[in-house]
């Protein structure tokens, strides 16, 4: 079997939307963040916006995989057909070979030449490795090939870049298992698989907390969409962790020695300088 894999790519996913743009959106749906109970207090009460303070606000580079896998086989093998004739038959000539007739039918051997080929679109999420489809509709919008040092200086200016927990080689693997399926063969002439994209796309998602009555909520805007969670969390939510300033990203492909011998892994640090905007808390009284 051949296989191909293409070099890794980094994505950038340009935003649609300011930060300016993203908070006041999201301020909007400030008492969707805490619940009914909230809302309904809000209403009872005639809450203000004072009763709301935006604690913590973040921008920051979410990761996902983009894959796409195609395979090409071309195969031979023996097959018997049986082909009903009229019950008077009792011998039909093909060839110049005499076929015999029983109970009004005849088999017939022949030798197929397969050909089958097959491509497939891969999507994972950049921190859980499942697929997930719904990240394909980041697809329609404008992006643009960058390097470890666009991320570095996203980085610098504030933005928090999320590393990948997903590992490009174990997606690679459950990609090209996926695509390579048996073989109903005698004799097979070409098994080709090729992953032509590999990508790690980066799209913009802001985060906004906000303080109400003791308690404290997250709203996220997408950066592209528009759209807008009232169950958001922050990058170190969704990571479990505060992540260290330095981030070690994959960038290359570390395939699987089954595969292709002798291929390194290509490793990028890239310096991140995690800013977190959070004003100081005030003393509890």
């Amino acid at each position: 079997m051949e296989v191909e894999i293409a070099e890794e790519r980094i994505v950038l996913l340009a935003e649609r939307f300011s930060l300016d743009h993203a908070e006041g959106r999201a301020w909007s749906r400030r008492a969707d963040a805490f619940g009914t109970g909230a809302k309904l207090s809000g209403l009872l009460n005639r809450a203000t916006s004072e009763d709301y303070e935006c604690v913590y606000r973040e921008r920051r580079l979410q990761p996902f995989w983009r894959l796409h896998v195609s395979r090409v086989a071309a195969y031979e093998r023996t097959r018997t057909y049986t082909v009903p004739v009229a019950t008077s038959v009792e011998s039909v000539q093909i060839a110049g070979e005499t076929i015999a007739v029983a109970d009004g039918r005849m088999v017939l051997t022949g030798l197929e030449s397969c050909r089958d080929e097959t491509a497939k679109d891969f999507v994972f999420d950049g921190l859980t490795s499942a697929q997930d489809p719904a990240l394909v509709a980041y697809e329609k919008f404008p992006s643009s090939v960058v390097d470890a040092e666009v991320l570095a200086a996203e980085a610098t200016s504030g933005t928090v870049v999320v590393p990948p927990q997903a590992k490009s080689s174990m997606l690679v693997r459950e990609a090209m298992a996926a695509a390579i399926g048996k073989i109903d063969a005698d004799r097979v002439l070409e098994e080709r698989v090729t992953v032509d994209l590999v990508d790690l796309v980066y799209r913009p998602v802001y985060a906004f907390r906000y303080r109400h009555g003791g308690k404290e909520a997250v709203i996220e805007f997408d950066g592209l969409t528009g759209s807008t969670r009232p169950d958001g969390a922050t990058f170190e939510q969704y990571l479990g962790k505060v992540l260290e300033p330095k981030f070690l990203l994959d960038v290359g492909v570390e395939t699987v020695n089954l595969f292709v011998p002798g291929t390194q892994l290509v490793r990028i640090v890239v310096e991140q300088g995690v800013k977190q905007f959070a004003p100081p808390r005030p003393p509890e009284s």
